[in-house]
């Protein structure tokens, strides 16, 4: 006995409704710390045009990737994804700018421009929650990575979780000073903690979602080809984030470099934990 078309639609347009509402919270939960912090409701004033169109692409593409593996709906075909990237960017988008409203933070006086390149940007991360919290608040339904996830997504994932940390505090005048506080060795002493720990919330510690070790493969290998590049994406993020804000203009290569391990401690933190929860 087949079901009745009606009923199949009424069960799938409720699917879908409580699949938006799950991403309007995961929207709000990721992005908040972003909607509270003075340096981006700036932002659309001082990010370039084309800085701000290269990284609205880049974040697309990865929220479009995102979709494809934890969407807030289930996402079988490519362009299901794409679909999926999008409406995850739209309701990140019109969850922003509803917030900043009610938090008097977006005003008359910022002007076009301002407003939308303020949310245009913080959408991203936003975008970002709403894709993850059809894996996170959605009861056990989701569908696990396991059966797409090989090297090259896997280190896709390390990059977005790499963006999303590395984006919360790029904008902050910490970053440049901290940079400045530091010296050479505890630079470096940095890059070996990001390291240690990227590698210890993969594979060691024992969280929900862990990756397991590969079978017959020994320390080195999997060192070397999943936490060693894994924190080179981390810096490789962490550079494109400060240079996205500006923070490498004008600034000598042994400076960027150095805040690029500064930054790219979080975003180490951020490459391991989105292995373990997207």
């Amino acid at each position: 006995m087949t079901a009745d078309p009606s009923h199949r639609s009424v069960a799938s347009n409720r699917d879908y409704a409580i699949g938006l509402a799950r991403a309007f919270a995961g929207a709000l939960i990721f992005a908040f710390p972003l909607v509270m912090t003075m340096e981006m409701w700036w932002i659309g004033f001082s990010i370039t045009p084309a800085r701000l169109l290269v990284f609205l692409l880049l974040g697309l593409g990865i929220l479009v990737g995102l979709a494809y593996y934890s969407g807030f709906e289930p996402a079988d075909r490519v362009s299901d994804a794409v679909l999926d990237g999008f409406t995850a960017y739209g309701v990140g988008f019109l969850g922003l700018g509803l917030l900043l409203w009610l938090l008097g933070v977006g005003t008359e006086d910022m002007g076009w421009r301002g407003w939308i390149g303020m949310i245009a940007v913080q959408a991203i991360p936003a975008g970002m929650g709403a894709g993850a919290a059809r894996k996170q608040f959605g009861g056990g339904e989701s569908r696990g990575r396991d059966d797409r996830a090989g090297y090259p997504a896997q280190l896709f994932l390390m990059v977005a979780g790499a963006l999303f940390t590395a984006f919360n505090v790029a904008p902050t005048e910490e970053m440049i000073l901290i940079t400045y506080q530091m010296s050479a060795a505890q630079v470096l002493g940095l890059a070996a903690l990001s390291l240690l720990l990227l590698h210890l919330l993969v594979y060691t510690v024992g969280f929900a979602g862990q990756e397991q070790w590969p079978e017959g493969v020994g320390f080195w290998p999997v060192f070397l080809h999943y936490t060693v590049v894994g924190y080179a994406l981390a810096l490789l993020v962490s550079v494109w984030a400060l240079w996205t804000f500006g923070r490498t203009d004008g600034a000598a290569l042994p400076l960027v470099a150095m805040m690029a391990v500064v930054l790219g401690f979080p975003a180490a933190l951020g490459a391991a934990i989105a292995r373990l929860v997207v």
